[in-house]
């Protein structure tokens, strides 16, 4: 037999036969798949009908759930049906179905093109001349690419109204509750007892929202007890969103951009500016202070305390405060383990009220005074305040308040001064007249100014000044005047006040300093307030120092008697070291700390966190002090769970021994039941898994769905996109997610709801076999037969599918074509055994 030879002749006919070919083919030729290679190893199979793959689409028209993009700006995730259409090329493609109001919620301009209306729900896109729609199905994006003159214009961060949730109907609860037990270690000294109890029920009820905030507050000392409930306010709330405004009923208290603080009992209208775009919108105090010992920090605002804690020696830093919808002053107590008391008044004012041109804000008020002491006459007054954003950087505003025996009116402008910063100018005129004397009047002028200097870093967040004449009296301070009983307040009222919070960046290496300080005084009284703080602080290589110096001056004087004064000064610095090389997650520090009063201390301390997520923060601490009060030292646990963050902290010195403790979260009824979670803010998502328990929610410190799948995010903005998602990683072998991310815009104080489809069963690699003994054929499309569900598998080679969250019995739908021949259903029946473990083979005929 004569063996073939190639030569390299034949090589290079061949090869140049080959490059001849694209030459000869026609320059539209299309690449094409024969489905009878699929039945290549075996002649006479059925073939799957493979169309929708045949134009490079390589996916089935169904629903999808996808991130709508428009001109590279997401708008939301929505569920899209998408069918098999020829786009604007002539090719086949999958196109979306967009209805009208869809389009016009994404701010399309559907007025301009009315051929958009078609025969059926979905929308003409081509009716927009150059407009096109793209299917990115590995990222799962619908791209919209749409002609900018047929779009409206929106400011970043615009969320379409229709796109809000007012989420569930819920009955919710937050709790907070502080425990201090002092024992006295010398003689002559009480044991003492001090509880806080705090309790914010609520309940939504489709846009309304109804609102508590109650505290309890009970001291102890030896024999002599002192115990207080009090109300802080109950009040219906619910937003107007054509008016961008929040309607309220009952506590509140009025806003004081304009004029005090004054708490009522009625009904208010006002501007609400988060529900404007972040772009369009212009402040929440953060407390801070020096503490000499392990002090109880109490805060107090219009008379009502409303935050309580503690805190170690050394600088501290509140920022957690639940914000109660008052403004005004805080007065903070820094309660020392030997009895003495710091007071600070914090600021809590707006920056100069300059709006946009063309906004307009505003706040209408009517009710009763709402006075702490309720002695006091609860007097109807109203008030009624605008503000509004002219050209060329100003802003026009004013107000006035009226009632019986009050009434003022105010008007003022700002200026935005570009390089010089922002500034405001108002006056006050004012008629009053306290019980039992003769009207009177007077003017008060206020000046306010900030400025953020980029260059050299330094940002002035309030700098104020204000002047009232001696006839001026607020509000507040005529109507407590008209009281039940003949006892009569002091007529002292403050004369000036000036204000000042400002932040210095000095470099990436000199560190920043800030500086914060009060001062005012009073006619008709020798009284003068004065509160200081100065604070520098810098780091290095992972070593953080900072010095602190803090001067509190109070001065008051009666009629008869000399002048008495009260003033501290305290300094103290502290450095933190990490110690990672030895032990993760932790730091050591120390600490020293000495005030006017001669008091000096020593402390070193070791701190950290622990456990997986680190939601577990320990301390301790070791403090030496002079005037022979000898060593002192603290230990504090500090755990974030799902369900509550847990407190506890024990510490002695010379005289006393100490345990506080304290514990807060919240709880949710709704529908499918109770689900306790960490302290809730004012708005929150109720996350449903049904059936996945143990599943971390992202981007949350010690958030993990409950038993039956349930959880809660504390916090979410409102008239915000916020995204929600599980952590697929921490999963039981035996669930699925459909989806692990949903983007959720509640509206304020809503309770949205996040539920996730899960899938909870069988992993189950399954071999498909017909009654004819063929497998079913490659790229079967099957689903759980009866279930209204988008997930479906896909038939790999063999008659093999891969299914994920089966039960233990059921039946199966497997289809390749529309014929009768082309469909079959499958019942199957697998074993209990291993149910959550690994991947189950298994054989089943499919009928």
């Amino acid at each position: 037999m004569r063996k073939n030879k190639i030569t390299l002749s034949h090589i290079a006919c061949f090869v140049a036969l080959q490059c001849s070919l694209p030459v000869a083919l026609p320059g539209y030729a299309r690449e094409y798949f024969n489905p009878a290679m699929l039945g290549i190893d075996g002649p006479g199979k059925d073939i799957t009908d493979l169309s929708a793959f045949e134009e490079g689409v390589g996916q089935m028209p169904g629903t999808y759930h996808v991130d709508v993009v428009i001109n590279n700006a997401a708008q939301g995730t929505y569920d899209i049906p998408f069918s098999m259409q020829k786009n604007a090329q002539g090719q086949q493609s999958l196109q979306p179905c967009l209805s009208i109001d869809m389009l016009k919620s994404f701010r399309i301009r559907t007025e301009l093109f009315p051929q958009l209306v078609g025969d059926g729900q979905c929308a003409v896109l081509n009716a927009i001349p150059m407009a096109s729609a793209e299917f990115d199905f590995n990222h799962q994006r619908l791209l919209l690419s749409i002609p900018q003159a047929a779009v409206s214009t929106m400011a970043r961060g615009w969320v379409a109204p229709d796109r809000l949730d007012e989420g569930i109907n819920a009955l919710l609860l937050n709790y907070t509750f502080t425990g201090g037990n002092t024992s006295a270690r010398q003689s002559g000294n009480s044991d003492s007892d001090s509880y806080f109890l705090n309790l914010r029920p609520g309940l939504n009820l489709g846009p309304w929202r109804l609102r508590n905030y109650s505290t309890w507050n009970q001291n102890k000392t030896g024999d002599t007890k002192e115990e207080s409930w009090d109300s802080v306010y109950t009040y219906a709330q619910r937003d107007i969103i054509a008016l961008k405004s929040q309607l309220t009923l009952g506590d509140s208290t009025a806003p004081s951009d304009m004029f005090d603080s004054v708490p009522f009992r009625g009904v208010q209208l006002a501007s609400d500016d988060d529900m404007l775009p972040e772009s369009l919108r212009g402040y929440a105090p953060i407390i801070r202070g020096i503490a000499r010992t392990n002090a109880q920090v109490s805060v107090k605002q219009n008379g009502y305390v409303i935050y309580q804690t503690y805190v170690s020696p050394g600088a501290f830093e509140i920022a957690d405060m639940f914000p109660t919808g008052s403004s005004g002053d805080l007065d903070v107590t820094i309660k020392e383990t030997d009895g003495s008391e710091q007071h600070q008044v914090i600021p809590f004012a707006s920056l100069p009220v300059l709006q946009r041109e063309g906004r307009l804000k505003y706040s209408v008020t009517s009710g009763q005074y709402r006075p702490y002491d309720g002695d006091i006459d609860k007097e109807w007054f109203s008030q009624a305040t605008a503000i509004y954003g002219l050209p060329a950087g100003f802003t026009l505003y004013g107000g006035g308040q009226f009632a019986q025996h009050y009434q003022s009116l105010l008007a003022g402008f700002g200026k935005n001064l570009g390089e010089l910063g922002a500034f405001s100018v108002d006056g006050t005129q004012a008629w009053s007249t306290q019980q039992d004397t003769d009207k009177e009047s007077g003017q008060s002028w206020r000046v306010r100014y900030s400025k953020n200097m980029l260059a050299t870093g330094t940002n002035i967040s309030i700098s104020g000044y204000r002047y009232s004449t001696s006839g001026y009296y607020s509000l507040s301070e005529t109507l407590d005047t008209w009281r039940e009983n003949e006892w009569k307040t002091s007529n002292e009222r403050r004369r000036n006040r000036a204000e000042i919070m400002l932040n210095q960046s000095l470099g990436d290496v000199a560190g920043s300093l800030s500086v914060n300080a009060v001062s005012e005084d009073y006619w008709n009284s020798d009284r003068e307030m004065r509160s200081i703080g100065v604070g520098y602080s810098n780091s290095f290589s992972g070593i953080t120092w900072n010095l602190n110096y803090s001067y509190n001056r109070n001065t008051t004087a009666g009629r008869d008697s000399d002048k008495v004064y009260s003033e501290d000064q305290v300094f103290t610095l502290n450095f933190n070291i990490p110690l990672d090389c030895w032990l993760s997650n932790s730091w050591a520090s120390y600490s020293l700390n000495t005030s006017k009063r001669g008091d000096t201390s020593h402390t070193v301390g070791l701190n950290g966190t622990a456990l997986e997520n680190q939601n577990l923060n320990w301390s301790i601490q070791e403090s030496q002090t002079n005037h022979g009060q000898g060593n002192g030292g603290y230990a504090n646990l500090d755990y974030q769970g799902t369900y509550a963050r847990v407190n506890a902290g024990y510490g002695y010195d010379h005289d006393q021994r100490n345990l506080n403790y304290s514990i807060d979260g919240g709880i949710i009824a709704h529908a499918h039941g109770l689900t306790f979670s960490q302290s809730l803010g004012e708005t929150a998502a109720l996350v449903e898994a049904p059936g996945v328990s143990g599943v971390e929610v992202t981007n949350q410190t010690g958030v993990k769905t409950d038993f039956r799948g349930y959880t809660v995010v504390p916090y979410l903005s409102p008239y915000r996109e916020n995204t929600v998602g599980l952590n697929p990683e921490t999963l039981p072998d035996d669930a699925d997610l459909t989806l692990t991310n949903q983007i959720l815009t509640p509206t304020r104080g809503a309770i949205v709801r996040a539920r996730f489809d899960t899938r909870v069963g069988k992993r189950v690699l399954m071999t498909l076999t017909r009654s004819n003994g063929k497998t079913v054929p490659f790229g079967a499309i099957v689903s759980v037969h009866g279930e209204n569900q988008a997930q479906s598998f896909i038939v790999g080679d063999a008659g093999q599918v891969y299914l994920t969250g089966m039960p233990l019995s059921g039946s199966l739908l497997a289809k390749w074509g529309n014929a009768a021949s082309e469909i079959c259903k499958v019942t199957f029946q697998l074993p209990e055994e291993d149910n959550t473990i690994g991947v189950m083979q298994t054989n089943a005929r499919c009928n």
